[in-house]
Formats: C-alpha cells, sequence, structure tokens
C-alpha cells in the first residue's frame, strides 16, 4: 500500500504554502502583532474564496469535496506559518454556520469549562458537548454577542490569542449534523497545526546552526547542538506518520495517540530551538517565542494530554 502523497495533494499544500507565504508572510504576521491584530478579515475571505474552510463540503453544496487526509495537509501549513484566528473551528463549522465556508464568518468553539478563543471577534460558536456538537450563532437566544457581554477578558499565553471566560452555563444551540465525530477532527486538526510548528523550529534550528559561529565554528558543528536537531527531527517525523496515519483511519484512538505525539513535538521542539538560538531565541524579535506559546496553548485545546491517555487507556484496558 502506497502511503506517499499524490501530486494534487502535493499541488495543494504548494498552493496554500505559497497562499500564506503570500498574504501572512514574517513581515505581515510580525505588523499584526505590533498591531494586535488577530484576525485578518480580509484575508478570512481570501481564504474562503481559496476553498479552504470548505474544502470538505461536497461540491453540489459548493465545497472542494476532499477528505480529512487534505485537511490534515492544509493545517499543518497553518501551523507552519503561525496564522492565528479559529481556523479549526470554522473549517468544521462550514455549511451548518452560514458564511463559514466562504470566510465571511468567524467561528469560534467554546469547551466547557475551557476558555473561549477569539470570542470578541466570533460571529458563531461551536459548542462542544459530551453527546457531541451544536452551534450558537448571533440569532440565537444566548448568541455569540450576548455571551461576550457576560464573558471576562483573560490574559493569554499567545499575544495571537485572545481568551475569554464565560461565567456560567451556555445553553446548547441546535446540534449539528456529524457532531459527534467534530472533537476528534477538531483534536485531528490541531495535531496538524502541532506538526506544521514543530516541523517549522526544526527548520529553524538546523538553519540557525548552520550559520551562527562560535569558536570559528558553526555551531552546527557541535555535538550538542546536532544532537538537539536530530532529536527534533525524530520527534517531528513520528508526529507525522501518526498524523497522517489517523487522517485516513479517522479512528478515535490514533488520532488520540496523534494528538500527544504532535503536541509533544511542537512544545519540546520549540524548547530546543530556543536552546539553539542561545540568549537570541528568548528575545522579542525572534519567532521562536511565538511558536513555543502558540503549542502551550494548543496543546490544552480540543483534546488534552490527560483525556487523549484515557483515550488510549480505554482501548488498552
Amino acid at each position: 500500500m502506497d502511503f506517499q502523497l499524490s501530486d494534487d495533494q502535493r499541488a495543494l499544500r504548494a498552493g496554500v504554502r505559497e497562499l500564506l507565504a503570500g498574504r501572512f508572510g514574517r513581515d505581515r504576521m510580525r505588523a499584526a502583532l505590533d498591531a494586535g491584530t488577530s484576525i485578518d478579515r480580509a484575508l478570512w475571505r481570501e481564504l474562503g474564496e481559496a476553498g479552504f474552510f470548505a474544502l470538505r463540503l461536497p461540491e453540489a453544496e459548493g465545497g472542494v469535496g476532499l477528505g480529512l487526509p487534505e485537511s490534515v495537509l492544509l493545517f499543518e501549513e497553518v501551523g507552519r506559518s503561525l496564522l492565528p484566528g479559529p481556523l479549526i473551528a470554522t473549517h468544521l463549522a462550514a455549511g451548518p454556520v452560514k458564511g463559514a465556508a466562504q470566510g465571511e464568518a468567524v467561528v469560534a468553539v467554546l469547551d466547557p469549562g475551557q476558555p473561549v478563543a477569539h470570542l470578541g471577534e466570533a460571529d458563531a460558536l461551536l459548542v462542544l458537548g459530551p453527546g457531541g456538537a451544536s452551534r450558537v450563532s448571533g440569532g440565537a437566544l444566548r448568541g455569540a454577542a450576548r455571551l461576550r457581554d457576560a464573558a471576562d477578558p483573560v490574559r493569554s499565553l499567545d499575544p495571537f490569542t485572545p481568551l475569554w471566560r464565560i461565567a456560567g452555563p451556555v445553553e446548547a444551540g441546535e446540534p449539528l449534523p456529524g457532531g459527534e465525530r467534530l472533537r476528534d477532527e477538531g483534536a485531528l486538526l490541531a495535531a496538524a497545526e502541532q506538526l506544521g510548528s514543530a516541523a517549522r523550529t526544526t527548520e529553524m534550528a538546523v538553519q540557525h546552526a548552520g550559520t551562527r559561529e562560535q569558536f570559528g565554528s558553526p555551531i552546527g558543528s557541535f555535538q550538542a547542538v546536532k544532537h538537539l536537531c536530530a532529536g527534533m527531527l525524530v520527534r517531528t517525523e513520528l508526529a507525522r506518520c501518526a498524523v497522517y496515519a489517523a487522517a485516513v483511519t479517522a479512528d478515535p484512538v490514533e488520532i488520540a495517540g496523534a494528538k500527544l505525539l504532535a503536541d509533544e513535538a511542537a512544545v519540546r521542539n520549540a524548547r530546543d530551538c530556543l536552546q539553539v538560538h542561545g540568549g537570541m531565541g528568548f528575545t522579542w524579535e525572534s519567532d521562536v517565542h511565538l511558536h513555543l506559546k502558540r503549542a502551550w496553548l494548543r496543546s490544552g485545546q480540543w483534546l488534552t494530554a490527560a483525556a487523549a491517555e484515557e483515550v488510549l487507556a480505554g482501548d488498552l484496558f
């Protein structure tokens, strides 16, 4: 059985990378960071026009008609670029939530007991529950706008991800079709973002190790730095195998394992990348700390390590 990417999948990944590099390259990313902008509505609509959110909708419904493996490739590129916003929830809500597929609506995710990211910009909410998922739109009895009035901002690790905490219970909205699968699919797409971040910090570390000199030699020639970079590559490729396999099977147990491996790869690779960069890596001008903060935050979203371990333990016993 051939598990290599097809030519169409490679072209899809390359196209998304080119789009994000042109519309959210480092200069624009830094400008958005300095301006405190977490969601660019123009870019959101451009992603919608490119089929980013409607990728898995049937062609008869105006979508692209592709599957979960292709979505994983898209979100891997998102993780590389540090593109902010509730892209996963909007992608999953395309179709049921009006305007989500076209990038006209921003859909945030509400996981009871957890802070809500990007609530201030949300037009609708994807509410996760034990029995599935439902939506709370702007026109609902307790719509997104009303929830914002009852929520308090929470200090976030990631400067690109504003957080809000909602006091009290949230009334369930209209159940979404296939809602029992949305948490698992969201966890897999979050793992794909972590994979992209892990791959990017590996590249950053190797590039810096090859150009930074100490004692007259590139620091990449030193054994300790070689070991750090090699460990980063191993973690990335292990996570890649798990994420890609889970995208094919869509098995909740494999998704749990993929999320665990991808979370570890993203967080530990960012930390090791900081070590390779030395004191420079801890400065605001470096992008390494942004990957670390996003990886820390993302590891607690959709499926935490404790919840993933429970899934794996339940499968074993």
